[in-house]
């Protein structure tokens, strides 16, 4: 049995491998914007714990993880730290404000690396691991998805650097990247695109899941820095 923090946890992806950490007997510790957030994750996800604390606004994680410390609702080992949340807001650079880049950059990089630091003592701790949902976005840009791709190439970055300054602690990092997934951020980006969604033509996200259960899994004499998903033939 592990104890995994997870954000990401309401849709999609982080959704889908919530359920199956559960189902396999592992313990969640589930990152939630909002107290009505936490209560749903709670309810949908029985036994796990959830713990207020926005992405959106990364200069208030310290605190709120110090309260979930002090309540005994975030432990001091944690076998692995799992990012999956995301947002995604499309359009060109001169039309694109700067809300949205503050949006997009907050939620998908500068708040994923505020609460890797606040919780690398416990993943120090148990010799633990550090996950990022990445995006295809993350390793090329393309019109009107400025904003993401930054994000997402700063998440890669962060990734990299993490993985090499925590493998003496033994901390391994991995980056998973995945194709265009039937999500309610898929389903966003085609209204977006305007262009018709049909989920049955991209990944189902527990083919995701599958793949990052093996990331998670692998016996400590190994380990999967980077994994891309693509769809399949």
């Amino acid at each position: 049995m592990a104890l995994h923090v997870l954000t990401g946890a309401g849709s999609g992806i982080g959704a889908a491998l919530a359920t199956r950490l559960r189902e396999r007997g592992d313990d969640l510790v589930l990152i939630a914007r909002s107290a009505e957030r936490a209560r749903e994750l709670e309810e949908r996800h029985p036994g796990s714990v959830a713990v207020v604390a926005d992405l959106a606004v990364p200069g208030a994680l310290a605190d709120a993880v110090s309260q979930a410390v002090a309540d005994e609702r975030m432990p001091d080992q944690i076998d692995s730290l799992i990012h999956a949340a995301g947002v995604v807001d499309l359009g060109p650079v001169g039309e694109l404000p700067v809300s949205s880049w503050e949006w997009q950059l907050n939620v998908n990089l500068t708040g994923p690396a505020e609460l890797t630091r606040l919780l690398l003592p416990a993943l120090r701790a148990a010799k633990g691991q550090v996950v990022f949902v990445n995006s295809g976005a993350g390793l090329r840009a393309s019109p009107e998805w400025s904003a993401y791709a930054a994000s997402k190439h700063g998440l890669k970055a962060l990734a990299d650097a993490l993985r090499q300054e925590e493998a003496a602690h033994g901390v391994r990092v991995s980056s998973v990247f995945p194709g265009r997934t039937a999500t309610p951020m898929q389903e966003r980006v085609h209204e977006q695109e305007g262009a018709a969604y049909d989920p049955g033509a991209f990944i189902d996200p527990e083919s995701v899941v599958t793949a990052m259960l093996t990331v998670l899994d692998v016996p400590r004499d190994a380990q999967i820095p980077e994994l891309m998903i693509r769809p399949g033939v």
